[in-house]
């Protein structure tokens, strides 16, 4: 369990407390990507609302929300599509501007939220309501996660199988909870798998659904990204 003292601490060196993430945050929908808590994103920003989005993030918070659409559904007002309830919030931790107008940005996943609602506003990209409560134990990077030799046992199976090198003594440095996010991350699942490790209850049902993942691909010789 996290104490409150950890909780109003600041457990990454440029983070803020837990109690001071903010409530109303933009969002960038985009399906297939999964952002996780202490994981890495790198993004190629093109479009030009979200473009205008990035740069608002890095002269307020830095922060932005990752959110996958729900493509089955359109909103009837807005003819956008509708958002699965639970996101992830990344900071920008770093930014490159490109001579044609794009923005390469990488996030750091800093904890999952629900989305209490939509706001209205007057910009031209998505903006919810955040609620982050549930998520508390996300915050802590340094916990330990049950079930990471057996994971990384299944991913070595995994990569043989595909013929894929792995650095494995950098893997072994890795924290926990960093390794678990990458791991998630990295691997080509379908867009409701991957909603579905990021509706984990906690980190050690993460890894839970990823070992059953990999294997169900392993037993199968079928990714799972086909089976829908």
């Amino acid at each position: 369990m996290i104490n409150e003292k950890q909780l109003k601490g600041v457990v990454e060196p440029f983070g803020l407390p837990f109690g001071s993430l903010p409530k109303n945050i933009p969002i960038f929908p985009l399906s297939g990507a999964l952002l996780l808590p202490h994981g890495r994103m790198p993004l190629n920003i093109f479009e030009d609302r979200y473009v205008k989005m990035v740069m608002d993030s890095i002269r307020e918070s830095r922060l932005i929300g990752m959110v996958q659409p729900n493509e089955e559904i359109k909103d009837a007002g807005t003819n956008e599509a509708t958002l699965f309830h639970i996101g992830c919030l990344g900071r920008i931790i770093s930014f490159s501007e490109m001579d044609d107008g794009r923005i390469f940005i990488t996030l750091q996943g800093v904890a999952r939220f629900k989305i209490k609602n939509e706001l209205e506003n007057q910009f031209p990209y998505r903006s919810i309501r955040a609620q982050y409560e549930d998520f508390k134990d996300d915050y802590d990077p340094y916990k330990a996660v049950k079930g990471r030799n057996i994971l990384t046992n299944v991913l070595e199976n995994y990569l043989e199988e595909k013929k894929v090198a792995l650095e494995w003594k950098e893997l072994a440095k890795t924290k926990d909870r960093r390794l678990i996010a990458s791991i998630g991350m990295m691997l080509p699942f379908g867009n409701t798998e991957k909603q579905a490790i990021l509706e984990s209850v906690n980190f050690d049902q993460m890894v839970d659904i990823i070992n059953s993942l990999i294997e169900m691909e392993l037993a199968t010789g079928e990714s799972v990204a086909t089976k829908h």
